[in-house]
């Protein structure tokens, strides 16, 4: 079963991501008072706990949810091998895939640490097509 294992904002843009208890997604927008919300395809940014996962192997400590600026981290689902188009939701939201991966910005942190970053190959991302509530140990339904 796929699972939201965090939700996570920011206020501006370049920062790590807090996780918040329960996150409001709009369409059109994304995660509402998140910094990358707005009117385009990358909406919303999702990232899995197993990518996670593969850069603490290699070595680096103290990610949590977040860490990589993701909006939804995720568990028990491979997010990158999802081809651009595919839709799930979750709760009432719906959301349909966009992008997969994208470019590091220069400042990346973890590439600085370990000369390596997973965002750029296993991050997703998505837009809103139907708005709700998502929390924490909600299910991802794939359609």
């Amino acid at each position: 079963m796929a699972i939201v294992k965090a939700i996570n904002i920011s206020d501006k843009k370049g920062v790590i991501k807090t996780p918040i208890e329960v996150g409001e997604f709009e369409v059109g927008f994304g995660l509402v008072k998140d910094a990358h919300g707005g009117d385009w395809h990358r909406q919303v940014s999702l990232l899995a706990q197993e990518s996670i996962d593969k850069m603490t192997s290699m070595g680096v400590k103290g990610l949590v949810p977040g860490k990589f600026a993701e909006n939804i981290t995720t568990e028990g689902i491979e997010l990158h091998k999802l081809p651009v188009g595919s839709r799930f939701s979750i709760n009432d939201a719906l959301f349909e895939v966009t992008q997969i991966g994208k470019s590091c910005h220069l400042g990346c942190e973890i590439r600085h640490l370990v000369g390596d970053c997973i965002m750029p190959r296993e991050g997703i991302f998505a837009t809103v097509l139907v708005g709700g509530s998502v929390k924490s140990g909600d299910e991802i339904i794939l359609k």
